[in-house]
């Protein structure tokens, strides 16, 4: 779908549209808590009178979501399953006949989460807090599902719908929201409002509804307070697209580029939903596909476990949205995770950063060769774990090594379970602040176990090496 694009848009013209870059070390300082400043806190008190609610308003550009595209679909793309009737409809009512549908993994994984972004912005855009906004992605997706398709509702499109569109809707709303200087005028400033517009639809037309476009005004306290961290990777990359060793025949090679988006700090006010969002993008030069990644991180909630003076430990509650996608190996999924991350000290200029995590996997698209539904990957749900470590010294070495793991039982397509498994390490070194020189290797395992098949166990190695600039984004 085309609609992929507007998540580019952040990641890859951000640096351009933001002000006020300052230097950025390579890692996340050491935690130090943050003194209460009563200023801000009657800001921000103000700034939540001026969230003002607008209920009709949100209700129409809910209505909006669900028939342009169902317009689009009947009278002039003609699809078949936008043809619907009232016995379609009864017919869809009943949860007897929910079934499986077999879309393309890019339609289910991507343009599904993408739909339900729309439905709850609808309301997040409009003065609604996020809590009060996620009823309206599980509403949306109910309400297409069973009103504007003549397919029985499909399990996988409701989750995909409902929990992937609270993830990427409540990052593009606070993307966008970043994005506008509400202090700047001219070029740069139209500039930043349609590239808002297009990260958030909704957002930008009710900033068009409401007279805020290119007006000089305050800022809100979630701008000004809410800081981004940025990398921009631009290098070469070697992945194996069979089971091969990286430098076989089947080898895949080329140019890449990687971006990835810290928005706000862990270590602030964790009790927030989405107080901090990490978002990761890769494109490059592929046989299948130009957008290879797209991952976010999303907290829920956090809770600070202090131990020593040079040891902090915080407990973070995470949604989770991923899809990968290239000719070697695609997967995509939504996953609830508690995330465990700690912070050592020991000697001056030595800093070691560690994650341990572990969670539902909600739902998971799996590449398989002997699905029995029509399509070439299976859903299943299980659990995944994680870990990982960072090794700062002298602020210029740096050196990662991460791990997710997962079990998943197939639910929909063949009898079976899978195993997945992704390693990967990163040697980094910064000679000049804010640039680095890196290399990354890595491999993903799937192994996949049948009852009326022979088991299905595929490598796929990968090698990365590239120039980053790290920044800090006003």
């Amino acid at each position: 779908m085309e609609l992929k694009k507007y998540l580019l848009i952040p990641i890859l013209l951000l640096s351009g549209l933001l002000t006020d870059f300052t230097a950025s070390a390579q890692q996340v300082p050491f935690y130090t808590p943050t003194p209460v400043n009563s200023r801000l806190r009657r800001r921000e008190i103000r700034d939540s009178l001026l969230n003002h609610k607008h209920l009709q308003r949100a209700f129409i550009e809910f209505g909006i979501t669900e028939l342009a595209p169902f317009s689009l679909d009947r009278f002039i793309r003609h699809a078949d399953f936008a043809q619907i009737t009232w016995k379609t409809t009864g017919y869809n009512l009943n949860p007897a006949h929910w079934a499986w549908d077999n879309d393309p993994f890019q339609t289910n994984q991507f343009g599904h989460p993408y739909h339900g972004s729309l439905f709850y912005n609808a309301f997040r855009t409009n003065g609604y807090s996020f809590w009060q906004s996620v009823p309206a992605a599980f509403a949306g997706s109910y309400l297409w599902e069973t009103f504007a398709e003549s397919q029985p509702p499909a399990p996988n499109d409701f989750i995909n719908t409902s929990f992937g569109g609270i993830v990427l809707g409540e990052m593009t709303y606070r993307m966008s929201n970043k994005i506008v200087n509400n202090h700047t005028r001219g070029f740069h400033r139209q500039m930043s409002e349609v590239v808002a517009l297009l990260v958030s639809p909704t957002n930008g037309l009710n900033r068009i509804l409401d007279g805020k476009w290119g007006r000089v005004s305050p800022n809100t306290l979630e701008v000004d307070s809410s800081k981004i961290s940025a990398e921009f990777d631009l290098g070469y990359r070697k992945f194996n697209t069979g089971n091969q060793s990286l430098f076989g025949s089947n080898g895949q090679t080329g140019w890449y580029a990687h971006a990835k988006l810290l928005y706000g700090s862990r270590y602030q006010n964790f009790s927030k939903p989405f107080s901090n969002i990490i978002i990761n993008a890769e494109v490059g030069k592929d046989d299948s596909t130009f957008l290879n990644t797209v991952s976010v991180y999303g907290s829920i909630a956090g809770w600070q476990l202090d131990t020593a003076e040079t040891i902090k430990h915080l407990l973070v509650i995470s949604a989770n949205y991923d899809y990968i996608a290239n000719s070697s190996f695609f997967y995509g999924g939504e996953s609830v995770k508690a995330n465990l991350y700690s912070q050592f000290v020991p000697f001056r200029k030595v800093k070691l950063s560690t994650q341990l995590s572990a969670g539902p996997i909600l739902l998971a698209a799996i590449p398989s060769p002997y699905s029995d539904s029509g399509r070439n990957y299976d859903y299943g749900s299980g659990f995944g774990i994680g870990g990982g470590a960072t090794l700062s010294l002298l602020d210029k070495f740096f050196f990662t090594a991460n791990y997710r793991g997962g079990y998943s039982k197939t639910l929909n397509g063949s009898h079976s379970h899978y195993f997945l498994h992704s390693v990967s390490g990163e040697f980094s070194y910064m000679p000049i602040p804010h640039v680095s020189a890196n290399i990354e290797p890595g491999y993903v395992t799937l192994e996949g176990n049948y009852r009326d098949h022979p088991e299905f166990n595929r490598n796929y190695p990968y090698v990365k090496i590239s120039a980053r600039w790290a920044v800090n984004i006003r």
